[in-house]
């Protein structure tokens, strides 16, 4: 399967996940997994939120702000990866004047053997 991502249309989601301002995304889901290529404009954030029964990952393609990972701010840039397990919490937050733009999935967690 291929994403043709440059021509795709976005959606622009205001307030997502009780955040700041719009997040623009063009999102794949095919009922277990979610694909995304997202982008907040300047101070523009996704509220803070717990992956239960999945996890994410972000990788910065241009642009640079901070994620709220469990109660600790880091600072995100260009080329690094940010990685939010099942059951922990995170926010992403564009605290430049610049738009911060990536690419995110979302897997399916596999159920755990009793």
């Amino acid at each position: 399967m291929i994403f043709d991502l440059p021509n795709e249309a976005p959606e622009v989601l205001p307030n997502f996940k009780g955040g700041e301002g719009d997040f623009i995304a063009k999102i794949h889901f095919d009922g277990k997994n979610k694909i995304l290529h997202g982008t907040l404009p300047p101070h523009a954030t996704i509220g803070m939120h717990t992956h239960e029964g999945d996890s994410e990952i972000i990788y910065i393609l241009s642009g640079h702000g901070s994620v709220a990972d469990d109660g600790e701010l880091l600072t995100l840039s260009e080329g690094q990866c940010h990685y939010c397990p099942e059951g922990h919490a995170h926010s992403l937050i564009n605290n430049s004047e610049n738009d911060l733009v990536f690419f995110a999935v979302v897997p399916q967690q596999s159920e755990q053997p009793v």
